[in-house]
C-alpha cells in the first residue's frame, strides 16, 4: 500500500492529471481531500468555519485526511492517488507523518509548470458558474496563492518533492511521466520516521540541553507539527532517563556521559484522539561550543533546531508544553523536581 501525493499550485492541473494517473498505475484509486473540506462545511458550526481562512487550517481536516486515506487503503489496497496542494510544511509534516505512523509510505510529486504557464491555465480554467463562491472569486483565490507557492518552492518544497515540469505536457503525458517515475523508483518514499501512533497512555522522556548562555535547545520534528524538546517515548522495560539519553543521541548525535537529573513529572490528560500519559523532563546540562557544533541536524527525524530563551520558547511551543518547560526551568533553578498535572504544579 502506498500514497502518491500530487502537489502543486492551485490551478496546476492536479486533479485532471490524477484522473489520468489512475488509468496508468495498476490497482490505484483517486482520493480527493477536497471532499472532506466540503463535508466539513455541513458538519461544523458556521462560527468555527469563519475562524479559519482555509479548511486546511482546521486540525479536524488534517486528521480526517489521514484517517480516510488509511481506511481506503485498508479497504482497497494498492495505491492511493491524492491530488492536493500543501504549501505549509507543518501541514505536510502532520499529514505525511500520520500516514507514516500507519506504515503507509508517501511518494511526493510536485507539478511545476512555469509561472507564466500557470497563470495562463488559471485564466482559462473551467469553473462551474453555479459555485457559491463565484467564478471570479475562485479564480482570484488561485492567483492569490501563487506567492505562497513561490515561497514554499524556495524554502522547502523542491527539496522534499519530485518535481515534474508540466509546462509543455498534456495531462495524459504528465500522468505517464509520473507513473514512470513511480514505477522505476525515481520517486522514493518520503524520509519520515514511522512513529506508531499510541493505543494507550504513554510515558515520554524529554531532555533539556543548554548552551553557554543558558538558552534551551528546541527541535522541529519532521513527523509532527510544532517544536519540541529532544526526547521521545520510553520503550517497554526501558528506564526513562536512559530513554531520554537514547533519544538525544538518535536525534542530535550528542551522547550524554551522565544520567540527567529529573526536573518535572507532568501528567498529560487524554485529549482525543490522543491518550495522554506521563511526560518527564530531565536536565541534560550545558553544551560547550564544540558540542553544540556537532549537532547532526537537520535529518530524517528533525528539520531544524535552535537555542532559545524562555520568552522565545513561548512563541514556538504549544501552551501546555511551554508551561512544562517553564516549570522545569524553575525546578532547575531551585534544585528540586516538581510534579505537574496538565502543565500546572500540584502539591
Amino acid at each position: 500500500m502506498t500514497v502518491v501525493w500530487i502537489n502543486g499550485a492551485f490551478g496546476a492541473g492536479k486533479t485532471t492529471i490524477a484522473r489520468e494517473l489512475i488509468d496508468l498505475i495498476p490497482n490505484s484509486t483517486l482520493f480527493d481531500p477536497e471532499v472532506i473540506g466540503g463535508g466539513l462545511q455541513h458538519l461544523l458550526p458556521a462560527k468555527r468555519l469563519a475562524e479559519v481562512g482555509d479548511f486546511q487550517d482546521l486540525p479536524i481536516w488534517r486528521r480526517l485526511v489521514i484517517d480516510t486515506a488509511a481506511a481506503m487503503l485498508a479497504e482497497l489496497g494498492g495505491t492511493l492517488v491524492v491530488p492536493m496542494t500543501l504549501l505549509r510544511q507543518e501541514y505536510r509534516d502532520e499529514i505525511f507523518g500520520g500516514l507514516a505512523a500507519r506504515r503507509i509510505p508517501v511518494r511526493h510529486i510536485l507539478l511545476a509548470p512555469t509561472e507564466t504557464i500557470l497563470r495562463e491555465r488559471i485564466a482559462s480554467r473551467e469553473i462551474p458558474r453555479d459555485l457559491p463562491e463565484g467564478e471570479m472569486r475562485v479564480r482570484q483565490w488561485s492567483y492569490d496563492h501563487i506567492e505562497p507557492y513561490r515561497t514554499a518552492l524556495v524554502s522547502w518544497l523542491t527539496a522534499d518533492a519530485h518535481p515534474i515540469d508540466t509546462s509543455a505536457l498534456t495531462p495524459r503525458e504528465a500522468a505517464a511521466r509520473i507513473a514512470e517515475a513511480v514505477s522505476d523508483g525515481s520517486v522514493p518514499a518520503c524520509e519520515i520516521v514511522q512513529t506508531p501512533e499510541p493505543t494507550a497512555e504513554t510515558l515520554a522522556a524529554g531532555v533539556l540541553l543548554f548552551d553557554e548562555h543558558d538558552r534551551v535547545l528546541l527541535v522541529d520534528p519532521t513527523y509532527k507539527a510544532g517544536w519540541e524538546f529532544p526526547g521521545g517515548v520510553v520503550e517497554p522495560g526501558e528506564a526513562p532517563a536512559r530513554a531520554g539519553m537514547r533519544e538525544v543521541a538518535e536525534e542530535t548525535g550528542i551522547r550524554l556521559g551522565d544520567v540527567p537529573r529529573l526536573l518535572v513529572v507532568d501528567w498529560e490528560p487524554p485529549a482525543p484522539p490522543g491518550f495522554g500519559g506521563l511526560r518527564l523532563l530531565f536536565d541534560g546540562g550545558r553544551l560547550g561550543t564544540a558540542e553544540a557544533g556537532r549537532l547532526l541536524l537537520p535529518g530524517p527525524e528533525l528539520r531544524d533546531w535552535r537555542f532559545v530563551t524562555e520568552e522565545e520558547a513561548a512563541g514556538l511551543l504549544p501552551p501546555v508544553r511551554f508551561e512544562r518547560l517553564r516549570w522545569a526551568l524553575r525546578a532547575r533553578e531551585r534544585g528540586a523536581a516538581l510534579y505537574l498535572e496538565a502543565g500546572a504544579p500540584v502539591g
